[in-house]
This record gives structure tokens, C-alpha cells and sequence, in this order.
């Protein structure tokens, strides 16, 4: 086939659009950065949350276009680390760890440092779900998934900023959810990835009270976004946590009996 024909030409253009999903969540996750150092926390919060939208859908189109390749796989790791790593650290940063500064030098060091926690713990989770992502159970994710963690940064930021709170205000416990929330994506807590029950026909179906729960969701975050964010991405960053509370429970219940 001539490499100049028109069905050439669209098979080799549909390998762009993956990667220009994955443009538009780099870019969204940038323009996060600027907006939180200009102070504009609101634009700052809401682009994290397409940047995780655009996320959602690279993957998706593509399988659906079955144009899947290793570059796509590693400029999606990339972008995720400024989107879902860096952003997330800078507007927690910019908006009430730098206030940390008020109470002393080692609590102003204290504030950037517990930023770039969370940044260095987003780029081990997403260097160890690459290397991980063939031998692990896709019905689970190991440690909190770097968007989920980043969703509960800005849906933090955002809830507590429409609230008229200030960060200067909040700053230990902007320290506190930096801290929680970095460490949670390097811990060994399973979160379900939303992916089905298993392998064979059927796996990918959920049961019909999860889409109720959807549509719930859909009305709430219409009414209120933020705080609707910040309810659902809390709890499901709790999910982890307390499911293996409950399992080491039962084990503990099972060996007394």
C-alpha cells in the first residue's frame, strides 16, 4: 500500500490520539502549576481534575483504537508525575505550606519538604505500577493510585478555599493530608481499581447498586463539586486502610477460634 494514501496517511494519525490526551492532561496539570503560583487556586484545582479526565480516556482510546505502544505507556507515566506528582505538591504548597515559614525556619523547611514528599512518593508509585503492571491482580491497585491521591489534594484545597478558609489557617492540616496522602501511594494497602471481579466473560460488570451510587454521585457533584470530590476521593483513600484493618480482624478472630 502507498504510504501517501489516505488510509496510511488516518492509520498512522490515529496513533496521535492517545498521545494528545495525554498532551492535554500534561498540559492541564502545568497550567495547575502556574495558576497555584499566581494564586488563582480554584482554576488550579478544578486542572488537576481534567488532567485525572484526560488520564481516564488516553488509555481508553487507546485500546479502543488499538494503537497501545511502549511510548504511549512511558509519556503517560511522565505526564502523570507533573500532573497528578508536582501539581498537586505546588498548589498544596502555594496555597498554605508556605505559611509553615510563620513558625520558624525548620517548620518553613518542614512545609517544602512535606511537598516534595508527596511529589517523590507520586514518582515511586507510578515507577513500581510500571514495573509492576503485568504480574499484579488488575482488580487491585497497590498503594493509593497517584490521580486518587492528587483528587484528594486539590478536592482538599478546593473544599477548604471555597469555605473562605484560609491556608495560613490550615497549614498543619494541609501538612497532614500532604504527609497521608503521600505515603499512602507507597503503601501496601489494596484499592479496588474499579476493573471488574476477574478474568473471563463478564469480569468487567459491576453490580447494579454501584451505578445508583453513580448517578448519586453525578447529582451531588453537580450541586456541589468540591465538597462532593472530597467526600467520595476521602473515602475511597480511607477504603484501603480500613479493608485491611477488617482482614487482619478476621484473621485474628479465625486463629482464637
Amino acid at each position: 500500500m502507498d504510504e501517501n494514501s489516505p488510509k496510511a496517511r488516518r492509520g498512522r494519525g490515529i496513533y496521535l490520539l492517545p498521545n494528545l490526551f495525554t498532551t492535554g492532561g500534561l498540559f492541564a496539570g502545568f497550567f495547575a502549576i502556574i495558576a497555584s503560583s499566581q494564586g488563582r487556586i480554584e482554576a488550579a484545582c478544578v486542572a488537576i481534575f481534567v488532567a485525572a479526565i484526560l488520564d481516564g480516556l488516553d488509555g481508553r482510546v487507546a485500546r479502543l483504537t488499538n494503537t497501545q505502544s511502549e511510548f504511549g505507556v512511558q509519556y503517560d507515566s511522565l505526564a502523570d508525575l507533573v500532573s497528578f506528582g508536582m501539581a498537586p505538591a505546588l498548589v498544596m504548597y502555594h496555597w498554605s505550606l508556605v505559611a509553615m515559614k510563620l513558625d520558624g525556619n525548620t517548620l518553613g523547611k518542614i512545609g517544602w519538604l512535606a511537598a516534595f514528599l508527596y511529589a517523590a512518593c507520586a514518582a515511586l508509585r507510578l515507577a513500581r505500577f510500571n514495573s509492576q503492571v503485568d504480574t499484579v491482580d488488575k482488580r487491585w491497585f497497590i498503594g493509593l493510585a497517584s490521580p486518587a491521591a492528587a483528587g484528594v489534594m486539590a478536592s482538599s484545597v478546593w473544599t477548604f478555599h471555597s469555605l473562605d478558609f484560609s491556608g495560613e489557617s490550615l497549614r498543619y492540616a494541609a501538612l497532614a493530608i500532604t504527609v497521608v496522602s503521600g505515603l499512602l501511594m507507597v503503601s501496601l494497602f489494596r484499592y479496588t481499581s474499579f476493573k471488574g471481579s476477574g478474568s473471563g466473560p463478564g469480569s468487567d460488570r459491576v453490580p447494579f447498586f454501584a451505578l445508583l451510587l453513580v448517578v448519586a454521585a453525578l447529582i451531588a457533584l453537580w450541586i456541589d463539586p468540591p465538597k462532593t470530590l472530597l467526600a467520595v476521593l476521602g473515602a475511597y483513600a480511607l477504603s484501603g486502610p480500613l479493608t485491611s484493618l477488617r482482614r487482619l480482624r478476621g484473621r485474628r478472630r479465625a486463629r482464637s477460634e
